[in-house]
Parts: structure tokens; C-alpha cells; sequence
């Protein structure tokens, strides 16, 4: 009888030759075809050649290490599964691949390897295994901690803050933010999908406690990993963002948090020149062209087990974005850089 991996190509990415070896014997030992590579540059190499059905990557590499490696598979459009395999203890790095849509993390040193056939059966086989649905299990290594320390999930909140200024998806986006004090208040979030298209949000973490920024970090976590999963289901392209924000409010009313939580999403496709966007409980003005349109805040997640979100669509090719409330104000502007004119 054959084996549930037999078959399945899996790539292994790292860079310690007999870590490598070990995870490469156990698997041919399932049946699975294997191949190798050092770093995510050659990583990236292979993928032209052949897609792999799965990907078990290191973090920290030479030339190019995992998280790179993963955006970039990402931002490509690939969304082959990959469990990340590292021995890192920091939050952030684990915060920075699930945001990637990664299906699971583990911590070496790995001392039953059946805990890797499990995961990737999880990743074969899901409606054979419980879905890890709640931050809770996606960060269960140091989810407790993160609770029990309040301080130190601020902190690493406000290390999780992107750039003011980057270039994703062919398109230039920058930032200001006006608070009043030095504790979080208004958190963002940006981030490519694919080389055409970006998702961004914008979460009031000063109406829940503590229980505020333990909501910023699952959704920093989960929600591009959820935007991903529905876009790979809609052949347009243009995502049902109340679903999202739907999913995104069972998440937190599942983990037990408790409090309110104003968050306005964004959704932003530069081949189309696309803009979606839906506010459950924050204020904003859209500029885009010659239009100024004011979004309605509706009701906060986590308010009740339903959503009531305010949606506003446009069509440009660069924007800007006012959004306010009780955390503070935000200016997010955005200009599509490829040379195209939407009509």
C-alpha cells in the first residue's frame, strides 16, 4: 500500500547540509520525491523548472534567507504550501511568515519527525486534520507569553510597524501617523500579495485593554494569509472584503478577546487600477482624482457576532486615505507606478 507522501515533490530549503539530509532520508523514506536547495536564491531558481506540491524552509540562510524567500514566492502568485522550519525564538519572525500565508511553523530542534509528516498530511489531506484557525494555535509556542506580558506585545507591535515608505507591487506607498502618546494606538499593516496587487489595514487597538494588541498581532498573522486564500477562489481577482472582515471577527470572538475593534481594510490591484475599501468602526476620506468620498465608520468587530461595514470602490491610479478615531489619525497615500491610464 502506498504511502499518503508518495509521490508528492517536496523542497527543502536550507542551508545546514545534514539538518537537510536528515529531513530529505526521512521523506524519500515516505515516499515523497525530494529536492534540495541551499538558500531561497536557488529556491527561487527551481521554481521555474518545476513547481514542488510543498516547501519546508529554513529562515536564516546565506544569500537570501526565508522570509525573503517567501514574500518573493508570494508576491509571484505561488501559492504552493510551505512549513517553515527554524530555531528561532523571536515572535517577529514567526509574525512575519504567517502573515505570508504559511501553513505551519516548527521550532528545532525537530525530535519526533512525525510531527513534519503531520503537518504536511495537513497540508495534503485538510479536511483530514482540525484547521488551525485561531491565533492561538497559529502562535501557540508563545501565545501565552505574549498574555501574560502586556508590555512586551506593545513592544513588539511597534517593531511589527512597516516602513513609511516602500515600493510593493509596482506601486509607491508612504504613510504618516499623528497620536497622542507613545502607546499604540492606530496599527497598520501593508503588504504585496502578488506583483500586481496589495492589501493594507489600518486596526484602533486603544477600545480593547490589553486584549487590543493581542488582537493587532492575530491579525497581523492571519489576515493576508485569509485575503490570499480567497483570492486563489475568485477568478476576478476582486476580493469580498465583508467576508474577510467576517472571518476576521469570528477569529476574535473565538480567541475570547474581548473589547471593541475598529478596523478599516483596503484592497488595492494596480493591473486594474482597483481600490476597495471597508471600514468596521474607523472614520475615513478617500481621495482619489478629482472625487472625495467619505466612508462611514460602522460598527466595530468584535461588537457583536455579526459585521455592519461601510464599502466605498474606486478606479485610479493613485489615492490618499484620511483615517481617525479614538487611536489617532492616519494619512496613507498611494501612487501606481506602471505606466497605464485608467479611464
Amino acid at each position: 500500500m502506498a504511502q499518503p507522501l508518495a509521490g508528492k515533490r517536496i523542497l527543502i530549503v536550507e542551508d545546514d547540509a545534514v539538518f537537510r539530509s536528515v529531513l530529505a532520508g526521512f521523506l524519500k523514506a515516505q515516499e515523497a520525491e525530494v529536492c534540495e536547495a541551499e538558500n531561497g536564491v536557488e529556491a527561487l531558481a527551481m521554481q521555474s523548472e518545476q513547481v514542488p506540491d510543498a516547501i519546508l524552509c529554513d529562515l536564516f540562510m546565506p544569500e537570501m534567507g526565508g522570509i525573503e524567500f517567501i514574500r518573493r514566492l508570494r508576491e509571484s502568485a505561488r501559492q504552493t504550501p510551505v512549513i517553515v522550519i527554524s530555531a528561532t525564538e523571536r515572535m517577529a519572525d514567526v509574525a512575519s511568515v504567517l502573515r505570508f500565508g504559511v501553513q505551519d511553523v516548527l521550532l528545532k530542534p525537530i525530535k519526533d519527525l512525525n510531527q513534519l509528516r503531520d503537518a504536511l498530511l495537513a497540508c495534503f489531506y485538510p479536511d483530514m486534520f482540525t484547521s488551525p484557525a485561531l491565533a492561538g494555535e497559529a502562535l501557540s509556542h508563545d501565545w501565552e507569553a505574549l498574555s501574560r506580558d502586556p508590555d512586551y506585545a506593545a513592544q513588539l507591535l511597534k517593531q511589527l510597524q512597516p516602513p513609511v515608505q516602500q515600493h510593493i507591487a509596482g506601486c509607491k506607498i508612504n504613510y504618516r501617523q499623528l497620536t497622542s502618546h507613545e502607546h499604540p494606538g492606530l496599527v497598520l499593516d501593508i503588504a504585496g500579495l502578488s506583483e500586481n496587487d496589495l492589501a493594507f489595514y489600518c486596526l484602533d487597538v486603544t477600545r480593547a485593554g490589553d486584549d487590543g494588541v493581542l488582537a493587532a498581532l492575530m491579525i497581523r498573522t492571519l489576515f493576508n494569509g485569509l485575503l490570499r486564500e480567497q483570492l486563489a477562489h475568485h477568478e476576478n481577482r476582486l476580493p469580498q472584503m465583508s467576508v474577510l472582515l467576517k472571518q476576521v471577527n469570528q477569529m476574535l470572538r473565538q480567541a475570547g478577546l474581548q473589547g471593541q475593534f475598529p478596523l478599516l481594510a483596503g484592497y488595492y490591484h494596480a493591473g486594474l487600477g482597483n481600490l476597495i475599501l471597508v471600514s468596521a468602526g474607523l472614520h475615513a476620506k478617500v481621495g482619489a482624482g478629482d472625487s472625495l468620498v467619505q466612508l462611514n465608520s460602522g460598527v466595530p468587530l468584535g461588537t457583536m457576532g455579526s459585521i455592519h461595514i461601510n464599502q466605498v470602490s474606486q478606479h485610479c491610479t493613485k489615492w490618499q486615505c484620511q483615517i481617525w478615531g479614538a487611536g489617532g489619525h492616519l494619512h496613507l497615500m498611494l501612487t501606481n507606478q506602471n505606466n497605464r491610464t485608467y479611464e
